[in-house]
């Protein structure tokens, strides 16, 4: 009768020493794997890995578009326009409240820019402009106290030359003159006498009469063809161009009353560049001096003209749609010839 054989359940010992391998094999790997991934997280290699991973990402998930045409550069300089032009220029380096096209009283050149013939290079300038010595007030005079009329006293009426006595031509025409002098006396003093034209006392009193900022023409190679008996610059109106335009008149007559109050030697030549935050309510912070050649005493006159004449008016509507911070940073240039 045959015995059926019985197998056993244990392993053998060839099948535990591959059950171990394989166990430490893959502690092994866990192990490396861990080791990696923290090595990396340290060294970075995981951040530096999504940022390259992250626009083609973006690109499978959002489609291309067109891309958008570039919006215009905002000009940066202020150019104080003389004579306006309704039609404002295609390109344009400076701004204003003002358009203005190119144009040079010479018309036989054709280059991108007109020429100036001016002493200086440093600010956009088309024409000379004196500046106005600020007057000091005069006091009032003290007009004489009116006095109570008195009677005329009556002109006795003429004796009649005898008619044996002969004319005297001569003292006939002296008595004409004479009667003729106090009439024309009298008659002055009965007309009301009209008001002299007051002086400004003031220099916005007298850039009132002269509105146009202080300045020298600027010395400048070229010639367009587009011909007008006076010099102008490329300039393009915008919707603050009156504001700023207000900034720089008040900073500049404020800069230039310190200086002659103070009565500081002119002979430092050079320029002094502020910067600041105008904020949305005219208000200013953050001054800071970029540049200065002219010493520490003009730079101070600088920035006291600055401050002194804030705070400004608050921005127009229009300002505040465009813009889409609270502030705007300003740079103001302070030249000293």
């Amino acid at each position: 009768m045959a015995r059926a054989a019985k197998e056993s359940l244990r392993y053998s010992r060839f099948e535990s020493e591959r059950l171990v391998a394989a166990l430490l094999l893959s502690l092994l790997l866990h192990l490396a794997a861990w080791g990696v991934f923290e090595g990396g997280k340290k060294l970075g290699w995981w951040e530096k890995l999504h940022r390259l991973t992250r626009p083609q990402q973006m690109a499978r998930k959002y489609p291309a578009q067109k891309p958008a045409p570039p919006a215009e550069v905002e000009q940066e300089i202020f150019l104080d326009v003389s004579h306006a032009d309704a039609e404002p220029p295609k390109r344009a380096k400076y701004y204003s409240n003002k358009n203005s096209l190119a144009a040079n009283p010479d018309a036989s050149r054709n280059e991108a820019q007109p020429q100036l013939n001016g002493k200086q290079k440093d600010t956009a300038k088309t024409e000379d402009v004196p500046r106005l010595v600020k007057l000091q007030p005069t006091p009032p005079q003290q007009q004489p106290a009116p006095q109570p009329a008195q009677p005329q006293p009556e002109t006795p009426p003429a004796k009649p030359l005898p008619q044996s006595s002969p004319m005297n031509l001569g003292d006939l025409e002296l008595a004409k003159v004479a009667e003729a002098t106090a009439a024309s006396q009298l008659q002055q003093r009965q007309q009301p006498q009209q008001p002299q034209p007051e002086r400004p006392r003031t220099l916005k009193q007298a850039q009132a009469a002269q509105p146009r900022l202080p300045g020298q023409e600027m010395q400048q190679d070229g010639g367009v063809r587009r011909q007008r008996v006076w010099s102008s610059l490329d300039a393009r109106a915008t919707s603050f161009g009156d504001y700023d335009r207000a900034i720089i008149e008040a900073v500049t007559d404020h800069w230039y009353a310190l200086l002659d109050s103070r009565h500081f030697a002119q002979d430092r030549t050079g320029k002094v560049i502020v910067r600041f935050k105008l904020r949305y309510d005219g208000s200013i912070s953050e001054m800071s001096t970029l540049e200065n050649t002219v010493g520490e005493t003009l730079n101070y006159v600088c920035q006291e003209a600055i401050e002194e004449s804030a705070p400004f008016a608050a921005w127009p509507s229009d300002m505040r749609r465009q813009i889409a911070d609270n502030y705007r940073e300003i740079s103001f240039v302070f030249y000293y010839y």
